[in-house]
Order: C-alpha cells, then sequence, then structure tokens
C-alpha cells in the first residue's frame, strides 16, 4: 500500500519519529505534544486522531492517538509499522485495577497481556491467548522509570474487547486465573502486530479508576493528569 493510508495522511515516512507514543484520546496526543515536545508539527487529522511530531532532549519523537479498542489501534499500529517505518510504538493509556493494592494514578508497565479477544487468530493464525510486550523496549520503560524515581508495578494486564460486561463474576474469574493487574482494551493487539510485523511494541499504564472500590478520575484528568507515565515514556523512547 502506497502512503499516505486511508486513516494516516502523512505523505512522506519521516514525517514520523522512529518511536511513537500512543494514547489513546487524541486529545491526550495533542497535550503530550504541546507539552513536552519542541518543534512541533502537525502529521495527521484523518478523522481527528491527530498526531504529531517534534523532538525530546534533542531525540525525533511521535505521538499520535490509537482510538478505543483493539480494532482500532490494530489499524493504525499496522500501518506506522508496516508504511511508515516505525520501529517502537509505546502506548500509554489508562487501566481499571483489579486488585485493591493499586491505587489511583499509580503506574504499572505492562510485561504481557491475557485477551480472550479473536483478534491474534483472525489476523496472523496466533492461537495464543497471552502476547508478551517487546523486552528490550519494556525494559528500557522499567530504567526510566528508575531513573525518574518513579515507583511502578510490572505485570500482566487483561486486554478486553468489552468495556460494559454482563457475565460472569465482571473481572474476578479473569484476574484470579489470568493473574491479571487490571485491564485496559489495546495492548493485545499492539503487540500482535509488533509480533508478526518485527517490530518493538510496550504499553505503560496509569491506573484511571479500581473496579475494588469503585474510585474513578474524570475524563479531562485522564487527558491531562498522567505525566509520570507521559515521562517515563518519553524518557524511553
Amino acid at each position: 500500500m502506497a502512503i499516505p493510508t486511508p486513516h494516516i495522511e502523512a505523505k512522506h515516512k519521516d514525517l514520523f519519529g522512529k518511536t511513537v507514543l500512543m494514547p489513546g484520546d487524541p486529545l491526550r496526543a495533542e497535550f503530550i505534544a504541546k507539552t513536552y515536545l519542541e518543534d512541533v508539527t502537525r502529521v495527521n487529522g484523518v478523522r481527528n486522531m491527530f498526531g504529531f511530531t517534534g523532538y525530546y532532549k534533542g531525540k525525533k519523537v511521535s505521538v499520535m492517538g490509537s482510538g478505543m479498542g483493539m480494532p482500532s489501534i490494530g489499524i493504525y499500529s499496522y500501518e506506522l509499522f508496516k508504511f511508515y517505518d516505525v520501529e517502537k510504538i509505546i502506548r500509554v493509556g489508562s487501566m481499571g485495577a483489579y486488585s485493591s493494592e493499586l491505587k489511583l494514578y499509580d503506574v504499572v508497565i505492562v510485561s504481557d497481556s491475557y485477551s480472550e479477544s479473536s483478534f491474534a487468530k483472525v489476523a496472523y493464525d496466533y492461537d495464543e491467548k497471552v502476547i508478551s510486550s517487546s523486552h528490550e523496549l519494556t525494559n528500557a520503560l522499567q530504567e526510566a522509570a528508575k531513573k525518574l524515581e518513579i515507583p511502578y508495578r510490572l505485570g500482566r494486564i487483561h486486554s478486553s474487547d468489552v468495556f460494559y460486561r454482563h457475565q460472569g463474576d465482571i473481572f474476578k474469574d479473569v484476574r484470579d486465573k489470568y493473574n491479571c493487574l487490571g485491564v485496559e482494551m489495546e495492548s493485545f493487539a499492539l503487540f500482535s502486530n509488533a509480533r508478526f510485523l518485527g517490530k518493538d511494541a510496550a504499553c505503560i499504564l496509569t491506573v484511571s479508576d479500581s473496579l475494588v472500590t469503585h474510585e474513578a478520575t474524570s475524563a479531562e484528568e485522564r487527558q491531562k493528569s498522567f505525566n509520570k507515565m507521559m515521562e517515563i515514556a518519553l524518557e524511553a523512547a
């Protein structure tokens, strides 16, 4: 497929950095770009899925929204990897905690992702229900967190296709069987794409709500207040 793609309007590969940070919310992508990057250029606006490229401490970095769910990040991350020669994608997102030990705004670095989704099977004939993040990039996130002296948890996440679930025990069955720290909706597809295409992908999350205590952050807080996670990802980029 030639560029631009159906979903990304950038006409040249070098408009993107080799590393892309991908929050779900395109407004969070804009916030990251305008807060942390220098010499920022907008490189995508198709469907208002904003993408930006700039420089962080002299290194060229891009940040672009992924939208919600595996089908959406599956499309955008595939096109970035395959057609724009992006080498690394770090998902920076929010998660719901499955344990009372995790508090609002805690940072979680994802080691691997469990999903009941058929994404990997349909796309690549992968039978696994657990797919790992890229070891080197995940290590880079951990080293960045240590350098910045930001506490974090490392562990497995539940990557779900369903936000409103009405069967089973809502979350305890998945948590107990697969040892998941919490839930989000994108990492399994991102890790699957990276594995198939020979690229690197990692995921760092901030606890935005708890399925145990029922505490939650607001949409505005999720957009603008997850600074620790953003700074770790940028240091690792």
